[in-house]
């Protein structure tokens, strides 16, 4: 490949979509323009992710971001200026060199994470390849560096659209702890391309919205990523509303739409016990938990579930996976954190058979792909992941589409740092005419099987 010599990079503190600071940086090659990213952040934040670096101290109640930025113009853009933005694993290497320390904490992995990825923006933008291009090109080179022009169209290698996971109703620290657990979805595995199944997604929502507002939960809040947060008496209710809308909306549960659970887990779990506050105030133990769980996979279409247990509950993700790996996805966040070590642990253990794909909990673009190659190899499906705090970047749904991931998981139909996402995809099903197929129900057809 042609070299994109790096011969610009700046930085500043822009907002995200829950109105905190955040990093942008501008990278820019010989010959090329200025391409930006923008690093996203979390609000279910599991112990195991790369640290962001806030300022702290009263502005803006000590999110700031002035000394990522600045990390960014005194250090890091002295180090990468003159380097080739094409080889975007040496431009990593030097990223993680620099930091030096175990978490990303030193210069902040949301510094980090910005200039990795606006490097590989620039980088396409200089040797006139599309984001999907550049992208893919990278993912070959993680998944087959010898024979790079091989076939690859499976799951998790050949560009693809995906199948999308979408927020209909938020709890948990989504939405000020209005149900226990953290999101409930909708994964419309009936459609037949990617913009029918958004065009399903949209109708259901907006049927959820006339639904609430009839049974009395006028001016509902919206949460962090855009699902309803009605007040709502236990878990079963929430998933008895999400039926009523797929009726309503003229579509079938389980075969047209089927619902997803985001648990989240560890926000409920101390001492051992998980205390479900919301809906009761019961406390379980993890195999409680996972029995709770088990039946509600049998009395609703649900096809999975990440993170039903805490992140450091290895004992109770065993009894979990040994209970439902064969009937739904069992999607690790917290649990795996994006971070390779983790993964490899939870595979020597067998617990779990998914991943989400986060890249700011891991810090680079490099990583991440490493990450997601790992899940591949050893038959853990991936789904690339937004956070609560979004912005108008697009780099995960560029990211699923190059990586053929599968699955994409961006929060609600509402918000347009959640459409900028939808509407990129839809972008490229226009723009791809057909060279790149809607995975469709294929990421989660052996769970579709098993119902």
């Amino acid at each position: 490949m042609a070299r994109a010599e790096i011969v610009q990079i700046h930085a500043r503190e822009v907002f995200d979509s829950r109105g905190r600071p955040t990093v942008e940086a501008v990278v820019t090659c010989e010959g090329g323009r200025p391409c930006r990213a923008i690093a996203p952040a979390g609000a279910s934040t599991g112990r195991a992710e790369a640290r962001e670096l806030r300022d702290g101290g009263e502005r803006l109640g000590g999110w700031g971001v002035r000394r990522a930025v600045e990390n960014v113009l005194r250090e890091i853009a002295p180090a990468v200026i003159g380097r080739d933005a094409a080889d975007q694993a040496a431009i990593d290497a030097k990223l993680i060199a620099l930091d030096a320390s175990a978490n990303k904490e030193r210069l902040g992995a949301n510094a980090l994470l910005a200039v990795s990825l606006a490097s590989a923006y620039a980088a396409a933008d200089a040797l006139g390849q599309s984001a999907v291009e550049h992208l893919h090109y990278l993912w070959r080179q993680v998944r087959n560096p010898v024979h790079e022009s091989a076939a690859l169209d499976t799951v998790g290698h050949g560009p693809s659209l995906p199948l999308p996971m979408v927020n209909m109703i938020s709890g948990g620290k989504h939405a000020g702890g209005q149900l226990d657990f953290q999101d409930y979805l909708l994964m419309p595995v009936g459609a037949a391309s990617y913009s029918q199944a958004l065009e399903w997604i949209v109708a259901a929502y907006q049927q959820l919205g006339r639904h609430l507002t009839e049974a009395g939960h006028e001016g509902v809040l919206v949460g962090d990523e855009g699902g309803y947060g009605p007040k709502l008496r236990s878990n079963e209710e929430a998933l008895d509303v999400l039926m009523r809308v797929i009726e309503r909306t003229g579509l079938r549960p389980g075969r047209d739409l089927a619902i997803a659970l985001d648990v989240a887990a560890s926000h409920f779990h101390d001492a051992g016990k998980y205390r479900l506050s919301a809906t009761g105030g019961r406390e379980l133990t993890g195999p409680e938990l996972a029995e709770h769980l088990t039946g509600l996979v049998r009395q609703y279409p649900i096809v999975s579930i990440e993170d039903g247990l805490a992140e450091d509950d290895w004992d109770g993700w065993t009894e979990l996976t040994k209970q439902l790996e064969d009937r739904v996805q069992l999607i690790g966040d917290d649990l795996f954190a994006t971070n390779p070590e983790r993964l490899r642990h939870g595979i020597e253990r067998g617990v779990a058979n998914a991943v989400l794909i986060k890249l700011n909990q891991i810090g680079t673009l490099s990583e991440t792909l490493q990450t997601l190659k790992l899940a591949v190899d050893h038959g853990y499906r991936p789904i690339i992941s937004a956070r609560s705090g979004e912005t108008e970047d697009v780099t995960i749904a560029d990211l699923v589409v190059a990586t053929g991931a599968g699955q994409i998981k961006v929060g609600s139909v509402a918000r347009s740092e959640r459409l900028a996402k939808y509407n990129q995809l839809l972008r490229w099903e226009d723009e791809c005419a057909g060279r790149w197929p809607y995975v469709g129900k294929g990421p989660v057809a052996t769970w579709l099987s098993a119902e």
